[in-house]
């Protein structure tokens, strides 16, 4: 699993363990839920999706999988949602037994969606000012 490139989201998927797959799924369809517009890909080895800038990441394991959404700080702000999971400083891990919710992630990756616009408006404020 480590040394293959994945071409798409479909293959990454596929070959993950056959009781992740569907926790997986799931976790790519909430993500499209929070950003329709957003296009997928392979970024880093994993499942991605770019709007605008990279928006969040996602990864299967033997026993578990993670939801990077791309800003420390909304883990932070997140912790009392986040607290039955275990979380590092960009990283939320999750497991079959005890999924992320689709909810959070789909609110989550919305507010992903605002910061990169936001981010993407002030940056075009700033060259009209220069």
């Amino acid at each position: 699993m480590q040394n293959t490139a994945f071409t798409n989201i479909d293959s990454y998927i596929a070959a993950m363990p056959e009781h992740i797959q569907p926790l997986l799924e799931r976790t790519r369809q909430a993500i499209r839920k929070g950003a329709p517009k957003a296009e997928e890909l392979i970024s880093y080895g994993m499942p991605a999706f770019r709007f605008h800038g990279m928006l969040v990441y996602f990864a299967g394991f033997r026993n578990h999988c993670s939801f990077f959404p791309g800003n420390a700080g909304l883990i932070s702000e997140m912790q009392d949602e986040l607290s039955r999971f275990k979380t590092s400083r960009g990283t939320i891990r999750f497991t079959v037994e005890n999924p992320l919710p689709v909810s959070l992630i789909t609110r989550m990756t919305r507010i992903r969606v605002q910061q990169n616009l936001e981010k993407e408006a002030a940056k075009k404020q700033r060259v009209r000012k220069g």
